[in-house]
């Protein structure tokens, strides 16, 4: 499995046979080094509804022919829309034939803004836990800190921890460093954060926080190392 960062809170995971992406907010993203129009994916995978986190997925579904997984109200939306979606809850998992997910709680909000100002509520924000080929990863999406992340490095066994550290509108370094302890992972690596300027964070700053974990910080279109 090869997974890769892409700015913001965009992971594209490639198995033998498949390819997903995670959050693919791309068009209006200053620090992706990707391009909506050359994504060839099978799947993707939603946290929660705002704009920097959907970003392209219609486009792209559609030019794919990719189902989306997201939680239950996002996915009926995005199905509106005239894309093949698979909804899903919170604690809920299902096994695809590119690898198995499980939705897990987040602490947030889940929402979209029509162009006439009316905002659209989009069901529970979560977080994402995605395991193949012998590899768990969680992505948090955006959420706070909360004690249950201990339970979910109790639950699984995490080897790939994608946070937010970007504050303002999610944890951010200090509360990401202890969500690294409770949750246990192998490999962490911060998200969320130097897109705008509410969200502008030092990694570096994060990594020395954390020392339990190995702390990747990664620029736009780079590998996560497994070992």
């Amino acid at each position: 499995m090869k997974i890769s960062y892409h700015g913001h809170s965009v992971v594209k995971i490639k198995t033998k046979s498949h390819t997903i992406l995670i959050d693919p907010f791309i068009t209006g993203n200053e620090i992706t080094d990707l391009k909506a129009s050359e994504q060839q994916v099978d799947a993707i995978l939603l946290t929660h509804g705002h704009d920097d986190h959907v970003g392209d997925t219609v486009e792209i579904a559609k030019k794919c022919n990719a189902i989306v997984i997201a939680p239950f109200e996002l996915a009926n939306y995005i199905q509106s829309k005239g894309v093949e979606v698979h909804p899903m809850g919170i604690g809920g998992e299902c096994e695809f034939e590119f690898g198995k997910v499980k939705f897990t709680q987040a602490f947030h909000s889940s929402s979209t803004t029509t162009e006439d100002g009316n905002i659209i509520y989009l069901g529970m924000p979560t977080g994402i836990i995605f395991s193949a080929e012998g590899t768990t990863l969680y992505h948090a999406g955006d959420t706070g800190l909360f004690g249950d992340m201990k339970l979910i490095g109790e639950r699984h066994d995490i080897d790939i921890a994608f946070l937010p550290i970007g504050s303002n509108f999610t944890m951010g370094p200090e509360d990401a460093a202890y969500a690294t302890e409770l949750i246990q992972p192998k490999i962490v690596v911060p998200i969320h954060y130097n897109t705008f300027p509410p969200i502008k964070q030092d990694p570096e700053y994060f990594k020395g926080l954390v020392k339990k974990a190995d702390v990747q910080v990664l620029s736009a279109g780079e590998f996560v190392t497994l070992s």
